[in-house]
């Protein structure tokens, strides 16, 4: 056998061997693409608004699927326009006439102010305005075995950040927003009237 024939001899001996090789060298790339690709796409998706939570208060979660809600209102304050949305069992409490009748909100009474800010309309005939950028949504549940020094009512602020597309809890407690509703503990600490419709 030749020199040549030997060296022919080896690298076919060897060919699945570098097969074999090529095969898992590419592999490793392929998942560490895929890797770099994914931890990638976690770092620019969107933050689950669920999962935030006022420091030792109330957190998102317990106001799911509040986008569907029915609205109470609309409100305007400075330059933010408001919907203020309530689950089935606070607009149940308003259509029996709470609290006007006398009778406080039933536990399990859920609300969610949703503020934006406010521009004119490009697109409507006359001055309009309507919804720009989400501001904040507050939140408000009626539980009053668990907020006793509150009158019944948790509260929760979350202040939204469109750079970051992220929401932020603003205070601390289930009571940051029991000072300023005092005002009204006569109508069960609530200042939205139902309004006919």
């Amino acid at each position: 056998m030749t020199a040549v024939d030997k060296a022919d001899d080896a690298a076919t001996c060897h060919r699945p061997l570098l097969r074999t090789a090529t095969i898992s060298i590419v592999a490793a790339g392929v998942a560490i693409v895929g890797m770099l690709a994914l931890s990638g796409e976690r770092a620019v998706s969107a933050q689950d608004k669920y999962t935030v939570q006022v420091p030792n208060g109330l957190s998102f979660s317990e106001f799911r699927g509040f986008e569907d809600w029915a609205t109470i209102a609309v409100s305007q304050a400075g330059d933010l326009i408001e919907v203020i949305v309530g689950n089935p069992t606070m607009l149940e409490a308003y259509r029996s006439g709470a609290p006007g009748n006398g009778k406080p909100f039933p536990n399990g009474s859920k609300m969610a102010k949703i503020h934006w800010k406010k521009k004119q309309s490009t697109e409507a005939p006359e001055p309009t305005i309507i919804p720009d950028t989400l501001h904040d949504i507050d939140f408000m549940v009626k539980d009053s075995q668990r907020f006793p020094n509150s009158g019944g009512w948790g509260y929760a602020q979350f202040d939204y950040d469109p750079a970051s597309d992220t929401f932020k809890p603003l205070g601390t407690g289930s009571d940051c927003g029991h000072a300023c509703h005092t005002i009204v503990a006569g109508k069960d600490y609530v200042f939205t009237a139902y309004g006919k419709r």
